[in-house]
């Protein structure tokens, strides 16, 4: 699946990719990818605050810079000045690729030609990057939960706040959404990154799941997926 995005630096622009994160931690898939710096660096500035999800893919990806980098090949993303904002199969992304490669010849390419602007704004996100893999550091791993209620009469607006307000060194809570269990039960998905030597998931549900009064709300909590993101390293 490509994901083609209209002008992100314009408000309608913006609109769409905070509803696209509505529901989603980055750009494509389960971990930070080129795809996730495409658009990055697409943007001139960091999203209003009143663009919650934009504003906080925008702060993760920020802090993936400054920590790790982002490595992940990713499944292709377009961003285009002026065409609509649509996810689509290969068959139709090239249609709609092409279709805009003749139609309009302001779209920005954001693997091929750069304004002087983009250009140094990469050059300092870089450097910036660089400056903070001095130091020796450990892998991180992006894990998604299932949380689930103890019937269809458990406030999970309660719930979430309480997965949420679980904080520590090492751990950063992204996306979330309800999804039907059935019989009125919907239980919470959720994604979080971590980093492998500050934090144990098992740990973190024992310790802050399974006990009051998060217990009130939680029933059970479930790992679905855990994915190594990359190695931290030390440059030379």
């Amino acid at each position: 699946m490509a994901v083609v995005l209209s002008n992100v630096n314009t408000e309608a622009g913006l609109k769409k990719l905070d509803e696209y994160l509505l529901t989603r931690s980055y750009i494509s898939g389960y971990l930070a990818s080129k795809d996730d710096m495409a658009v990055y660096t697409a943007l001139s500035s960091a999203p209003k605050s009143s663009y919650v999800n934009a504003t906080r893919w925008y702060d993760h990806i920020s802090a993936l810079l400054r920590s790790s980098g982002v490595t992940a090949e990713g499944e292709g993303v377009k961003v285009e000045s002026s065409a609509s904002f649509v996810a689509s199969t290969p068959e139709v992304g090239d249609q709609k690729a092409a279709a805009a490669d003749e139609d309009d010849d302001s779209d920005v390419d954001l693997f091929g030609e750069e304004t002087e602007e983009d250009k140094k704004a990469a050059e300092e996100r870089a450097a910036s990057a660089k400056a903070s893999t001095k130091k020796k550091e450990s892998g991180k791993s992006s894990v998604l939960l299932d949380v689930k209620p103890w019937d269809d009469e458990t406030d999970m607006k309660k719930l979430e706040e309480t997965v949420r307000s679980v904080k520590m060194e090492g751990l950063l809570w992204g996306a979330s959404k309800l999804v039907s269990v059935g019989y009125g039960i919907k239980k919470l998905q959720i994604m979080m990154t971590i980093v492998d030597d500050l934090v144990s998931v098992d740990n973190l549900i024992e310790d802050h799941f399974d006990v009051e009064p998060a217990n009130e709300y939680i029933q059970s909590c479930d790992i679905v997926a855990f994915n190594k993101i990359c190695l931290w390293f030390h440059e030379n």
